[in-house]
């Protein structure tokens, strides 16, 4: 038996006005590849397929411009990158690939004949070879490029054999067939597989199915498994020793990688030919400002001549990472992975980003140690430094940032001063560097650290995060909780009463994992060490 599968529509008025028809770009995300996705936005003739048991209908065109038709490509390119499949606007690309393996998606405002949905697919129908087209019901998702991509990308998973990621409550209760994710802004996240028009980062998943909270669809190796379809080749080494070269043309250089797989790592080699200045911007592909659209959140370290880490940068709140440093000439790596946030698990942190690097030449300080440390006792954040240089000390502000990139002076101290202590006037969690300069006029800051007030009573805490064989969490209310590895599965799930809750971890190998905590209406993540 065939089964079909459609997307949510949006339920709003449908637009008064009439899109002109625009010229559709030809567009393609892989041309290497004879499997093929073709996004159809001029309108069809559905003939001799499984949709026509009636006899044969007309599809209208799609009624978006060029622009709207460009932006729906990307994201759905993007939601494909890892794949070898080639996302193509062009009709004979289409038509010049296998018929087994292609899929054609009707983009179009003609949905009297199925009904009241954002889109439509027959499971599994991408292999078919009977030209068998799924569909995306424009007007009905208000002509938003945004709705549409997802919808878009929705539906040609179904026809790879992805089957809906839904949502379940504590005790196995379907809250949902389609799991709406959490967050918002743009670490936001939320399933391809459920319905991501209202999150901005939005992933595939290992997650439950509707047949059950225990019944797990593993969308990568779905989509891996059949049809012929495969992850990319490998960009970038992830080893040192087959670095790709990064070569500064002036003071400047650029490089461009794809996280393909989630335990890829690509590394990239440079060399600081005199002493100064260095920044990095590490960008994830994005359809405007803001990382619009992203798919990966991107973790970057840098590592000296002796391959030893010396900083790693990933921001708790956004998805780019930024380097502003001083180093002395040399050789330098630097080592660029997807990983999970507070609302996304790094099952499926993938995509494309650039790397834009920049140095100013100058001699650094002779500085041998600026180290920042700090803790929180009932409610108060006690900060200490070590500060090791030739030099003398000027001037120290100490600074705070919600997100680990937008800081702000929260104080300024004497030069002989090494500690500060105060209650911050929010419980959320805060990070923390020392700015420091020293007579030469030359600047330079500390390591970044992140401390959260302990004594924050609304929420569940863990009793210390690096366990052995119980997690201690500390409840105010009921919660539901879940554990996930750093591969982003499910590991462990239940429930927790207010007071002292203990769970054993005989469930969880040795390594980082993620617990989060969830009431229904609020959700908080922690990480935890099991040793």
């Amino acid at each position: 038996m065939k089964t079909f599968f459609q997307t949510l529509s949006m339920a709003v008025l449908l637009c008064a006005g009439f899109f002109t028809s625009a010229q559709v770009p030809v567009l393609n995300s892989y041309p290497a590849s004879s499997a093929v996705i073709f996004l159809d936005f001029d309108g069809t003739t559905i003939e001799g397929t499984s949709w026509n048991g009636s006899g044969p209908f007309v599809c209208n065109p799609s009624n978006l411009t060029a622009l709207q038709i460009t932006e729906i490509f990307n994201r759905v390119a993007e939601d494909y990158r890892p794949f070898t499949l080639n996302i193509t606007t062009d009709s004979t690309v289409f038509l010049a690939a296998p018929s087994t393996k292609r899929m054609r998606v009707v983009l179009t405002t003609s949905s009297s004949w199925y009904g009241n949905a954002g889109g439509v697919a027959y499971i599994n129908s991408y292999s078919w070879g009977d030209n068998t087209p799924c569909f995306i019901f424009t007007a009905l998702l208000n002509y938003n490029a945004k709705y549409i991509a997802e919808a878009a990308s929705h539906e040609v998973g179904h026809t790879l054999g992805l089957r809906h990621q839904s949502a379940y409550d504590a005790v196995c209760n379907q809250t949902s067939e389609y799991n709406s994710g959490i967050g918002s802004g743009e670490i936001g996240w939320a399933p391809i597989m459920g319905v991501g028009y209202y999150r901005n980062m939005t992933l595939w998943n290992y997650g439950a199915n509707p047949f059950g909270c225990n019944n797990y669809q593993d969308d990568l190796s779905v989509i891996t498994s059949k049809n012929g379809i495969s992850y990319r080749a490998d960009d970038h080494a992830a080893t040192n020793s087959g670095a790709s070269q990064a070569s500064f043309i002036g003071n400047t250089f650029t490089v461009e990688g794809l996280i393909e797989k989630p335990a890829d790592v690509d590394v990239f080699k440079f060399t600081m030919a005199s002493d100064g200045r260095f920044t990095l911007d590490a960008l994830p592909y994005s359809i405007t400002s803001g990382n619009t659209g992203s798919n990966v959140d991107l973790a970057v370290e840098l590592l000296n001549t002796a391959e030893a880490v010396i900083g790693t940068y990933n921001p708790a709140t956004i998805l780019s990472a930024s380097i502003d440093t001083q180093l002395t000439a040399g050789v330098y790596y630097i080592r660029v992975h997807g990983e999970g946030n507070s609302y996304a698990p790094n099952y499926a942190s993938l995509g494309s980003y650039s790397l834009r690097s920049s140095f100013a030449i100058g001699n650094p300080l002779p500085l041998y140690l600026l180290q920042l440390k700090g803790v929180t006792d009932k409610g108060q954040h006690n900060l200490a430094w070590q500060i090791i240089a030739d030099e003398k000390v000027v001037k120290q502000v100490l600074e705070v940032s919600t997100d680990g990139i937008r800081f702000q002076p929260v104080a300024t101290s004497n030069a002989s001063s090494k500690t500060y202590s105060y209650v911050p006037a929010t419980k959320e969690l805060l990070y923390y560097r020392l700015n420091v300069v020293f007579d030469n006029g030359r600047q330079f800051y500390s390591n970044i650290i992140a401390l959260r007030n302990k004594s924050d009573d609304s929420k569940p805490f863990m009793i210390g995060n690096i366990v052995s064989t119980n997690i201690i969490v500390n409840s105010p209310s009921n919660y539901s909780y879940a554990i996930y590895d750093m591969s982003g599965r499910t590991v462990n799930k239940g429930a927790l009463i207010p007071g002292i809750n203990n769970i054993a971890t005989g469930f969880a190998a040795r390594g980082l994992h993620i617990i989060q905590y969830n009431n229904g209406s609020e959700f908080y993540t922690e990480k935890f060490i099991k040793q």
